[in-house]
């Protein structure tokens, strides 16, 4: 838990570093979505998509069996309402200003490593592999909120006629114990996400393997994710606190000059570009801790690295031991379900 203040810490040097950089390149790349998020939270909760959305979550879970007439579901049917409409509206943006800001922060910080200046072609290549991988992303969230819902709504048939549970207080209970589950599953796969959106443009790995390299990853280092998770959430809420208090209220108010308005707000959606960039930063910082980490086991600690490569249309995913010849061969035929995992004699299993 101690690794991610060094995470924060590190990821602060690195901006000031290349202050001149971030703060122009990058920010204004990340602008349009910053913006853009800015203004769908504020005017999304009064359009008619978002009730159209509301109803529609309602009627399913009515249709499911699922008390939604309580005041926990009613909670989740609107948060889970504006999501979906502020992620579909705002999808256009991540694809776009997202994607290039984050690519811009990625090549810089490679760069400074390798100290070599890539072509337009470098970067074109490492967008492509950002936007594959952004709409694997995509699919894997919707996925996992399709999963919890489901299985939501299987512990409720169960609990309800299974075992004739049906009081207002268990209901409520196993309301809480799902939306609780629901929330750490949700946030690990938007870690993993993540992870994989940053691995993708560090080693120009794009797509499902990303993700999967990104779940091998992300072991053992779940805690410090999460914890940069809530830091990074906390600071982009403050910000969209301010964007609602200081821009909202004045225009709903008319308190303020239109002009004036519009200053104030295109600075704090600059604020939220440059809490946008700090961010990626970060997510990059946290990859080389997983990349270059220690595993540890029940003897000791065991470093290694993590390779996927393509061969004859295979995805094999190579786990080397950086202190001796530990190998795991993973193959995945793309024909069948197949899994072979090989260990060495020289090590326990893992």
């Amino acid at each position: 838990m101690k690794d991610y203040s060094k995470i924060i810490r590190r990821s602060i040097f690195i901006f000031l570093q290349n202050f001149q950089f971030f703060t122009t390149t990058a920010a204004v790349l990340a602008f349009p979505f910053a913006a853009s998020i800015l203004m769908i939270q504020a005017f999304v909760p009064s359009t008619c998509f978002l009730q159209a959305i509301h109803d529609h979550l309602h009627a399913l879970f009515d249709a499911a069996g699922l008390p939604s007439s309580s005041k926990l579901f009613i909670l989740f049917n609107s948060k889970l309402s504006q999501t979906f409409a502020i992620s579909f509206l705002a999808f256009p943006f991540t694809l776009s200003s997202l994607l290039f800001a984050r690519a811009s922060v990625i090549e810089a910080l490679t760069d400074q490593k390798s100290s070599k200046k890539t072509a337009f072609s470098s970067f074109n290549s490492l967008y492509s592999s950002l936007l594959f991988t952004q709409l694997c992303n995509s699919i894997v969230i919707i996925s996992a909120n399709a999963t919890c819902c489901t299985l939501l709504f299987f512990a409720f048939k169960i609990f309800s006629y299974g075992f004739n549970l049906s009081s207002p207080r268990f209901i409520l209970f196993i309301s809480a114990t799902g939306a609780i589950i629901y929330s750490i599953f949700l946030a690990s796969t938007l870690i993993i996400c993540n992870l994989a959106l940053v691995l993708s443009g560090m080693e120009k790995i794009g797509g499902y393997m990303a993700i999967l390299k990104g779940c091998f990853l992300i072991r053992g280092r779940t805690a410090t994710a999460l914890a940069l998770a809530l830091i990074s959430n906390l600071a982009f809420a403050a910000v969209e606190v301010l964007f609602e208090y200081r821009i909202i209220n004045a225009y709903h108010h008319k308190s303020t000059g239109l002009s004036a308005i519009a200053l104030e707000g295109t600075f704090i959606a600059y604020l939220y570009a440059i809490l946008l960039v700090l961010d990626i930063i970060s997510s990059c910082i946290f990859f080389e801790c997983c990349k270059t980490g220690c595993q540890m086991d029940e003897e000791g600690c065991l470093p290694y690295q993590i390779e996927i490569k393509d061969r004859d249309h295979h995805a094999v995913l190579l786990i080397k031991n950086l202190r001796g010849a530990f190998m795991n061969s993973l193959s995945n035929s793309t024909d069948s379900a197949l899994c072979i995992i090989q260990f060495s004699h020289e090590f326990v299993q893992i």
